[in-house]
């Protein structure tokens, strides 16, 4: 909870009770001046509560991201071993046929 929406709803219940004394006392000013600070305590929390929601989603996106570059970054380890498990496999697969060819030719001599 923000402090802008702390000081609110401070606002607000200072309003509440300026607006109780004044009509209680037929002071339209003090009265006037409670519904003022309960406007005003209405506007600060909704910002409060604004910031809050902004902060809140931008710490989900944040959240979010980092897990979604991990998965991309596993997936790219993943794709890499993949990758270099192939080449060295073909490597292996010529290896096995040069040295196949090479034994029928010795053969043949």
């Amino acid at each position: 909870m923000s402090t802008d929406t702390v000081s609110g709803k401070f606002d607000q219940l200072k309003g509440q009770v300026k607006q109780s004394i004044g009509e209680a006392t037929n002071d339209d000013s003090l009265a006037n001046s409670g519904a003022a600070d309960q406007v005003k305590g209405h506007a600060k929390e909704a910002w409060g509560n604004t910031k809050d929601a902004v902060h809140s989603v931008s710490t989900d996106a944040k959240t979010n991201a980092e897990a979604e570059h991990d998965s991309v970054h596993a997936s790219g380890e993943n794709t890499a071993h993949n990758l270099r498990d192939s080449i060295v496999n073909a490597a292996h697969s010529i290896k096995d046929a040069v040295v196949s060819h090479t034994d029928d030719v010795k053969d043949k001599h």
